[in-house]
């Protein structure tokens, strides 16, 4: 958590630091704060829980477990953006006329990540030590809970189309638009098991990943200077978690691996300030 604390101080310190480099700029450019709800996709997957217990009859015990992995959450986050024109970034006058339409943000999100108890399905591999020769294999069933959060820093290239034009906004009051760009994601997962006799809390672990992120909106222009931007939200990432403890039914060792599939929907209201 200190590392993901650092993180995010250094992303706040920047953003910060290019408003202050912007602010000879105007119009164009733009900061903007934001709050909405996310859901995910099913982010489940089939995991093996690796358990080895030597304190009654020496065994081997791999649980090939399935959970649904579902998930809703409050997402906010905040924009600093340009679009190519003049009056954006660096105040350059040499864009062709057609820049108008195309622009960049960067863009800091942050939300929980929590998954409630769910039902775990599955069956029990139990291979017993050479002196207990045999296996057996056994239907199980359990629970997995997880709290954990997913910080998403996204760099993107935007399009956007004006509408309704006056004198104020000559390029449009209402401008629809499309973004896509890359993202670093910094997300944890600190999941609880319980399932056939196997209890296990092993603590979080946190990731930095490579994500894809994808928007489309449509901002109003409320004035000159101040925008109401309603948009939808799209991040794809795949982190992968490992994690090892002991068993807290038996005092035994065991460890896993969780390899979600991130797919978050998210819908968002922002307000904006020009510059």
């Amino acid at each position: 958590m200190k590392r993901h604390t650092a993180y995010v101080v250094f992303g706040l310190f920047l953003a910060v630091a290019l408003v202050a480099l912007a602010a000879p700029a105007n119009a164009e450019m733009y900061v903007e704060g934001y709050l909405g709800g996310t859901a995910a996709a099913n982010m489940g997957q089939n995991f093996v829980v690796h358990d080895t217990e030597a304190i009654r009859v020496p065994q081997e015990k791999d649980f090939h477990l399935n959970y649904p992995g579902t998930t809703d959450c409050v997402l906010g986050g905040v924009k600093l953006g340009t679009w190519f024109v003049k009056e954006g970034f660096a105040g350059w006058s040499g864009y062709p006329d057609w820049c108008k339409y195309f622009g960049f943000y960067t863009d800091f999100s942050y939300q929980r990540l929590d998954m409630p108890g769910q039902r775990l399905s599955g069956v029990n591999y139990v291979q017993y030590t050479p002196q207990f020769f045999g296996s057996s294999i056994n239907n199980v069933a359990g629970t997995i809970s997880s709290e954990g959060m997913a910080a998403t820093w996204a760099f993107m290239f935007a399009g956007r189309y004006g509408l309704l034009p006056d004198s104020e906004v000559p390029f449009g009051r209402l401008q629809p638009y499309v973004a896509v760009g890359p993202a670093v994601m910094f997300t944890t997962m600190n999941p609880k098991l319980q399932v056939n006799g196997l209890n296990m809390s092993p603590g979080g672990d946190t990731e930095a990943v490579i994500a894809l992120s994808v928007e489309s909106g449509v901002r109003y222009m409320a004035t000159k200077n101040v925008s109401i931007d309603l948009s939808f939200k799209y991040r794809y990432a795949q982190p992968s978690f490992s994690y090892s403890g002991i068993n807290g039914a038996n005092g035994a060792p065991a460890s896993f691996k969780l390899n979600p599939t991130y797919n978050l929907f998210s819908g968002e209201l922002g307000v904006a300030y020009h510059f």
